[in-house]
């Protein structure tokens, strides 16, 4: 392992043997992974031209993921990645191929949201797992922050680059073009990734505990809870930005506006990837979520579109190093036999968030104004500082990463 200083570049982290062949065998499945809810969006609606059908089929979609995801990767630590993985992901094309197969004919509704179901219960989450990848090469290393600030760089990548590709294959070719593509993007990252046995975390030995339970502590439960106000703060925004954007009678604003916080934060990431930072792991993880919050409290007020885009840009600083810092403590704070579960845990949790802030901004949007939205994402943040400081309260071990 190379001397570490208070630098570290990324190269170092990816000099661990066969760190960059890993990395970038999942790049394709994390932009399917990305265009497939949109994807679904699409391809119902333009069969049944109800955008209610549609959103009732990805939202089913989207519980599933959320449900069974962790329940995927429980049978991954038992049986491990190359054994599991190629199952799930044949799993997942089969039940795609069926939703777009329905599409094409007159289905009901119940048939539709069933397709769905099985689509996003199959869903393998490749972040979780080249998270554990890097975990069990970098366990017990300063780089390892570093490493999982390359995932958080990557998943945004791939969350800026998926939405759009979906949508221009869709409205340019077809909507079947574009879920195909997803599909066949995750199956190529998926399939790269198992042919990289010699990373792939060992299975759960015989008599080992693979139990969901041994996730059942203060820690690791603070830990979900924080992640689920994030997805709240970050549902709540996505609407109360639409929402602000069509009410100046300019909705095409709203994509713009929304990505700029994606890329403070891509930007954000970089730069607190490539140090080590003295300040103990737990206190960052409170100051970052605490700057979160503070930094949302200037949208309360502000109307003009650039005032905006400038309050909308000083949460993305935040939200790149809480997506890092929540992965390494969640590495020290479970047993490696449950690991590719707690990060789907925390992919859950995120998910489960998204989708009651979107609902709920949305009822507050409705019945006030936007900026009662971003009142809600303001909560949302308060509510995660306070469980971020449980996590401080409760993570002993957080110590042992190196930070």
């Amino acid at each position: 392992m190379p001397a570490l200083t208070g630098r570290i570049t990324y190269a170092q982290v990816l000099r661990t043997p066969g760190a960059w062949k890993f990395y970038l065998a999942a790049a394709p499945a994390r932009i399917g992974i990305a265009m497939t809810s949109l994807g679904i969006v699409w391809l119902v609606h333009a069969s049944t031209d109800s955008y209610a059908i549609a959103g009732t089929v990805t939202g089913g979609f989207a519980v599933a993921e959320a449900v069974g995801g962790p329940q995927v990767a429980k049978l991954i630590d038992r049986f491990g990645q190359t054994r599991t993985l190629p199952i799930i992901l044949l799993t997942h094309a089969m039940a795609m191929a069926v939703l777009i197969g329905l599409t094409v004919s007159q289905t009901p509704l119940w048939v539709l949201v069933g397709a769905g179901v099985l689509a996003g219960g199959s869903l393998p989450q490749l972040g979780a797992q080249t998270s554990a990848r890097w975990a069990y090469a970098l366990r017990g290393s300063g780089l390892l922050s570093s490493a999982f600030a390359l995932e958080a760089l990557s998943t945004s990548i791939a969350f800026l680059v998926g939405p759009g590709l979906v949508g221009l294959v869709s409205s340019l070719w077809s909507p079947v073009a574009g879920t195909a593509l997803a599909t066949s993007l995750l199956l190529a990252g998926g399939f790269s990734l198992v042919a990289q046995r010699r990373t792939a975390p060992p299975p759960a030995l015989a008599g080992q505990q693979v139990s969901s339970s041994a996730l059942l502590h203060k820690r690791f439960l603070s830990l979900v809870a924080a992640t689920v106000g994030i997805g709240l703060f970050f549902g709540s925004m996505q609407v109360s930005v639409t929402a602000y954007a069509v009410e100046r009678g300019t909705p095409a604003l709203a994509g713009p506006l929304y990505s700029i916080t994606s890329l403070v934060s891509l930007v954000a990431g970089l730069v607190y990837g490539a140090r080590r930072w003295p300040m103990a792991v737990g206190n960052q993880f409170v100051l970052a979520l605490s700057v979160l919050t503070v930094t949302t409290m200037p949208l309360l007020v502000v109307n003009a579109p650039w005032a905006v885009g400038i309050a909308l840009a000083l949460p993305g600083l935040a939200i790149a190093p809480f997506q890092t810092l929540s992965a390494v403590m969640t590495e020290s704070s479970v047993e490696p036999t449950v690991l590719t579960q707690a990060f789907t845990w925390l992919n859950s949790g995120s998910a489960a968030g998204i989708a009651l802030g979107a609902a709920f901004a949305g009822r507050i949007v409705d019945a006030n104004s936007p900026h009662y939205g971003f009142a809600v994402a303001l909560l949302a943040g308060l509510l995660s500082v306070l469980m971020a400081t449980v996590v401080r309260s409760t993570g002993r071990r957080l110590t042992r990463v190196g930070l």
